[in-house]
Order: C-alpha cells, then sequence, then structure tokens
C-alpha cells in the first residue's frame, strides 16, 4: 500500500507542476495578447514610475537619498510583484470559472500561479536592475545570492494574502475595490519611495509589523550595500507568513466547496 502510494504521490505533484506551467504561460499570453511590445510592459509601468518618483523626490520635494535611482527602482520592482499579483489574484477564481467547474480541477493552484506570473515579471526586470547597479555603483557582490532567498519570504507573503483575497471575492464583489483602497494607503505605508528611517520612533513598532518593510529593506541590504541581510527579520517574516498561509489556504479550501454555486 505504502509503495503505491509513492508513486501515485510523484505523478499528482508532477501534473500540478506541468498545470502550474500551463495556467502561467496562458496568463502571459492573454495578458498581452494583440500588444506590440508584450511583456516589455511589465517592465515599463515600474520605469514610469522611477522617472516620476525621481523628479518629485530629487527636485520639487529632495528626500536626500544616497543612490536614490538604485534605492528607488529596489523598492518599486518589489512593490509592483506584490500589488500585481494581489490585484490578479482577486479575480483569480471568478475570471476562471470554467475552469472551477471542470470536475477534479484543483482551484486552490489558480492564485499560486497569479504569484508565479508576477513573479516571473520581476525576475525579468532584475536584469534591469543590475544595469543600473554596474553603471551607477560599480559591480555587483557575491550578497546577490541571498535575492532567491528573500524573493521566497516575499512569495510566502503574497500568497497567504492571494488566498485570502481570492477567496473573499467570490462572495463579496466588493473585494476588488476594497482592495485597491487598502493598496493605496499600503504604498505609502511601505518604505518604495522613502526611507524606513524616516517613521516617526512613535510609529515604528506597529509600522514593523508590515512586512514588505523588511523585505524591501532587504533587498536593498543586498543591491545598495552588497551585504547579506538580517536573517532573523526575513526568518520572523517567513514564519508569521508560513502561518497565515496556513489559515488562508484552509479557508480557501472550505470555502472552495461552494465556489460553483457563487459563481
Amino acid at each position: 500500500m505504502g509503495a503505491r502510494a509513492i508513486p501515485d504521490a510523484r505523478r499528482k505533484l508532477t501534473h500540478y507542476r506541468d498545470l502550474l506551467i500551463e495556467l502561467v504561460v496562458r496568463d502571459m499570453k492573454l495578458r498581452y495578447k494583440r500588444s506590440v511590445l508584450g511583456i516589455v510592459w511589465s517592465l515599463l509601468n515600474p520605469l514610469a514610475q522611477l522617472l516620476v518618483f525621481l523628479f518629485v523626490f530629487r527636485y520639487v520635494l529632495p528626500l536626500n537619498v544616497p543612490n536614490y535611482p538604485l534605492f528607488l527602482f529596489t523598492g518599486i520592482l518589489a512593490w509592483t510583484w506584490f500589488q500585481q499579483s494581489l490585484q490578479y489574484a482577486a479575480g483569480a477564481i471568478v475570471d476562471n470559472a470554467p475552469l472551477i467547474r471542470q470536475p477534479g480541477f484543483p482551484p486552490g493552484i489558480l492564485p499560486v500561479a497569479t504569484v508565479v506570473a508576477q513573479m516571473i515579471n520581476y525576475v525579468l526586470a532584475l536584469p534591469v536592475l543590475a544595469a543600473f547597479v554596474l553603471w551607477i555603483q560599480g559591480p555587483l557582490t557575491s550578497a546577490v545570492v541571498a535575492i532567491p532567498l528573500v524573493m521566497a519570504v516575499q512569495f510566502l507573503v503574497t500568497l497567504s494574502l492571494a488566498y485570502l483575497v481570492a477567496t473573499s471575492h467570490v462572495r463579496f464583489r466588493d473585494t476588488q475595490y476594497l482592495l485597491g483602497v487598502a493598496l493605496m494607503l499600503g504604498f505609502y505605508l511601505t518604505p518604495v519611495f522613502y526611507r524606513s528611517e524616516a517613521m516617526p520612533s512613535n510609529y515604528a513598532t506597529i509600522y514593523r509589523l508590515n512586512p514588505l518593510v523588511h523585505v524591501i529593506e532587504a533587498y536593498r541590504t543586498i543591491v545598495l550595500d552588497g551585504r547579506i541581510p538580517q536573517l532573523l527579520p526575513l526568518g520572523t517574516v517567513a514564519a508569521a507568513a508560513l502561518v497565515v498561509l496556513g489559515v488562508s489556504y484552509a479557508l480557501f479550501r472550505h470555502a472552495s466547496h461552494h465556489f460553483i454555486e457563487e459563481l
């Protein structure tokens, strides 16, 4: 019995892996269908934000942050992955009703595909960030080997929230609008364009409960300082994200029994 269970588990994992790849490729193709520039748009948006924020916070309201273009671009790329993942996750179930109605289709794979697709956009932007580092600051250090670790932490944080958003939007279609407001507020409460040290000490403890504060700081430690980030804050964020992921996935699975009725 046990010997037969192992090949069955392997086949199931292989099936899920292949299905995930198909969903990610499908999402990427549909998103840029009939687009002349295609996937280049995923980079043009962060670059446009970079130019606007550079102008505002260099010439209008100077923040006097060293290496500000790198500082800013690092934050924008990380935030864009997080923001767009949750925006697309809101419709992960509702927009895939034909798949949900197919017998045996695992709905839990849809939020994963959404986050992975946006992660690919992030990875494709990393060579541009590396080029900026070489141009402005000089050669990259060996600390870049820690970037996948930080990405893994951000993936856990994002996926844990993606399941909650996807679940909520099936029943409460106002979720997408509430999410838009939450992401707008979250942008200003995350050190995307300013240093986290600028936060008043009275609010520092609450502020640092935001997991993206630690994630973005870790990216900047690698890119700007050329050092391995502190592992304790990242480990704490990862542990908390795993707990939230367990809860959010359990809620998702419970709600998934009624998805067909709600769609």
